[in-house]
């Protein structure tokens, strides 16, 4: 393993707000360089054309891979919700911070360990190896081999996190608020509160392992899937042990024949429609690690319910009403359904009509064209933006949807992604209609 993946975890609040002054001061030089070179090129760039430059986003992806954290978990949360709206070229810079965090060195390690279960907490384990498996914004992951041979992954997380999780979200909305990227008429106070309390909820471990308990016992005798099981006495605030699953990561699913690929996200994109229609009950980070694959078997081994949480009753039928209003190809009443689940505001469909229809026009068209959708055509995607441009450019009507809202999409577009990813070829209209008829029938 690389020394250059080891980097000790920034603990102190100083230390955290002097690596967010780093990232302001680099992207800021980096917006003077690249205007400098424009200039010369005799071009006039605009300012949001020298911020989202790839350079800029290597530099915040590098920064914020090191702080770990609530930083580290916005920018997977961008490189996800952005989905097709960024250019490509920041759109794959950004998602390394999926799989890019720094592991903790071994001497911060063992003082995390000692601090939980004591200095010899190494005689818990036949075999504890130091060398981590997996890395994430907030813990890191060891395989450990208990005294009765059962193997285990032991989820540390990286010390300080937890109370560095509100002043890290304060420091993410003031690089946002001074870059420009956001106009100050948006209040973005609810989304801030919201984004700390999933986080702390998230950095709770003890917590997560309930979820884990819940999610389990919903997927009970499932062919499809695996959910791991925690190991009681040895979980707690900051440590979470549970079963390991050999599988491999999701990503190795692209190297599959087409109708395994198709049956893999088939049964991903069904448990996403069941989470809305059927539980109530989703997982709303769809980070890709948080799935692998067996090949041999064919099963989906889902990791990772820090961010599991209930929907409400008016989300579901919301999201309901606006599936059914697409299924049934109603451009006005989709429409308004897409205002009601909070996508858009009775404004922005006041003063950008035309342009809403336009994306409401290709969509339904892009859907309807074969009874199998297939992911990987994504030749409607220009003309969206084409129509998106307006809208996206009349910055004083920007809103924030609902807060559940955002959480479900979350989960329904980072699973999108990975269809695309895997271009997948799925009867989607079919999926979506017998699933939503289950919420009516109930």
């Amino acid at each position: 393993m690389s020394d250059e993946r080891y980097r000790k975890v920034p603990t102190g609040r100083l230390s955290r707000f002097s690596a967010f002054g780093q990232i302001a001061g680099g992207v800021a030089g980096g917006m003077i360089a690249e205007g400098a070179k424009r200039l010369a090129r005799g071009e006039r760039p605009h300012v949001s054309d020298l911020l989202l430059t790839p350079a800029n986003a290597t530099r915040v992806t590098e920064q914020l891979s090191r702080l770990r954290g609530a930083a580290m978990k916005l920018g997977q949360m961008i490189s996800l919700d952005a989905g097709d709206l960024l250019p490509q070229e920041l759109t794959a810079i950004l998602a390394k911070l999926r799989d890019a965090a720094h592991f903790m060195p071994p001497k911060q390690l063992q003082t995390v360990l000692a601090a939980t279960w004591g200095a010899d907490w190494r005689r818990k384990f036949a075999r504890f190896d130091v060398t981590p498996i997996a890395a994430a914004s907030i813990g890191q992951v060891h395989r450990a081999v208990m005294h009765d041979g059962r193997t285990v992954a032991v989820k540390v997380q990286y010390p300080g996190i937890a109370a560095s999780i509100d002043a890290d979200i304060d420091n993410v909305a003031t690089l946002l608020r001074v870059s420009g990227l956001l106009p100050k008429e948006l209040d973005i106070t609810p989304l801030l509160v919201e984004a700390k309390r999933q986080l702390h909820e998230e950095a709770d471990y003890m917590r997560e392992a309930e979820q884990m308990r819940r999610y389990g016992a919903m997927l009970a005798g499932e062919e499809a899937f695996l959910v791991p099981a925690p190991v009681d006495e040895l979980t707690g605030p900051g440590v979470l042990t549970m079963d390991f699953i050999a599988a491999r990561p999701i990503d190795e699913l692209e190297a599959a024949l087409q109708e395994v690929r198709d049956r893999t996200m088939g049964a991903l994109m069904d448990l996403v429609l069941r989470e809305l229609f059927t539980f109530g009950f989703m997982q709303t980070d769809p980070n890709f690690a948080n799935y692998r694959w067996q090949p041999d078997t064919g099963k989906i081994v889902l990791l990772d319910f820090g961010a599991a949480r209930a929907v409400p009753e008016e989300t579901r039928l919301a999201y309901a009403r606006m599936m059914y209003a697409g299924l049934s190809g109603d451009p006005a009443q989709l429409k308004r359904r897409i205002c009601e689940v909070g996508f858009a505001s009775e404004e922005q469909i006041t003063r950008h009509g035309a342009a809403f229809d336009g994306v409401i026009s290709v969509l339904l068209e892009h859907v309807n064209k074969s009874d199998i959708f297939d992911f990987a055509d994504r030749s409607f995607v220009a003309r969206l933006r084409d129509f998106g441009e307006p809208v996206a450019q009349d910055r004083g009507t920007w809103h924030l949807p609902p807060m559940d809202t955002l959480f479900v999409q979350r989960k329904v577009s980072g699973t999108a992604l990975l269809a695309v990813r895997m271009k997948a070829r799925l009867p989607l209209k079919a999926m979506v209609a017998a699933r939503v008829g289950e919420l009516e029938a109930a």
